[in-house]
């Protein structure tokens, strides 16, 4: 049975591990430069992702069938919560106080959108995927709160670099917030078709961009001497300690399948790519947060079908 889900799971993330590589492969031959990274970026947060979740929401969502949908924000509040208290534990073993608030940083904020989304496609039957999207999508609503809030203040303190509330309204909290309230007051049913089809056609084109530009991401991080001691405690702390210690909190508590594993999803996946934006906005001297995005992405090739495959032998033994 492990083996079956193993062999599942490993081929969806092999899969989704060679569009990254493809992106990896473009940016280090200058195929993608600077320039054509960064529009592919903004074209994918700012165009695709937010037609994404406008398309899956309206045509998906309602109130009445997510009366629990304010759940999914407080789980985002609560995973990260939760991973800054394992790191808590671990993060006396690293030296400097910079270096540790940067240990923090890459232990609580995950990759929460991309790799997710990708996985939820490869993984999951349509019928069964359309919720798990709404889900993440407004799991993302709280994630982004917070990562842009507290994930900002970990990487600048001490420093004068300070919060601000439009940095919350990204696009994608934007659409999902337009989205809602188009549900809310019955708009959706409104919208065209033949305003909605390209719309969603431009939608379905995130989830390979996005590995494009995490791939990308990946190759235009310039490694430094590798802290091995910090490397390897991120790696059992991020993408051992903390799914396992989620997979029992998952069958103690007998949460739902689908919920689930969205948990596991976001305890499993590697550091936050964003981290590295961060680092580069605060001004402050790179540590860790480069070298601990790519080792955990690295790292999760393995340990994220070894996850996957856990949760879902489990599920099948329910």
């Amino acid at each position: 049975m492990f083996v079956e889900s193993f062999k599942i799971t490993g081929l969806a993330v092999a899969q989704i591990f060679i569009l990254g590589a493809l992106g990896y492969f473009l940016t280090k031959k200058n195929i993608f430069g600077d320039a054509a990274l960064d529009s592919l970026s903004e074209l994918t947060i700012n165009i695709t992702l937010p037609f994404l979740i406008f398309c899956q929401l309206i045509k998906e969502f309602s109130f009445s069938l997510y009366p629990n949908w304010w759940i999914f924000p407080l789980i985002s509040l609560a995973i990260t919560i939760f991973s800054l208290i394992i790191g808590c534990i671990f993060v006396g073993l690293i030296r400097g106080t910079e270096q540790k608030l940067q240990f923090l940083s890459l232990t609580a904020f995950q990759n929460s959108g991309w790799l997710p989304l990708v996985l939820i496609a490869a993984l999951l039957p349509s019928e069964k995927a359309g919720p798990m999207l709404i889900y993440l999508f407004l799991f993302l609503i709280g994630f982004n709160a917070v990562m842009f809030s507290l994930g900002m203040y970990l990487l600048s303190f001490p420093g004068e670099k300070k919060f601000q509330v439009k940095s919350l309204l990204s696009a994608p909290v934007i659409s999902t917030i337009i989205s809602l309230l188009f549900v809310s007051f019955g708009w959706a049913k409104f919208v065209p078709q033949f305003v909605y089809s390209p719309l969603k056609m431009v939608g379905d084109s995130t989830m390979p961009l996005a590995m494009l530009v995490v791939g990308g991401s990946l190759a235009k991080i310039h490694l430094g001497r590798i802290d091995k001691k910090a490397m390897f405690l991120l790696s059992l702390v991020k993408l051992v300690i903390l799914p396992l210690l989620g997979l029992w909190l998952i069958i103690k508590f007998k949460v739902p399948d689908l919920v689930g594993l969205l948990i596991i999803l976001q305890l499993a996946v590697p550091s936050a790519t964003t981290l590295s934006s961060i680092i580069r906005i605060t001004r402050k001297e790179d540590f860790l947060v480069t070298q601990g995005i790519f080792i955990s992405h690295l790292a999760s090739i393995i340990t994220l079908p070894l996850l996957l495959s856990l949760y879902f032998m489990f599920i099948m033994l329910k």
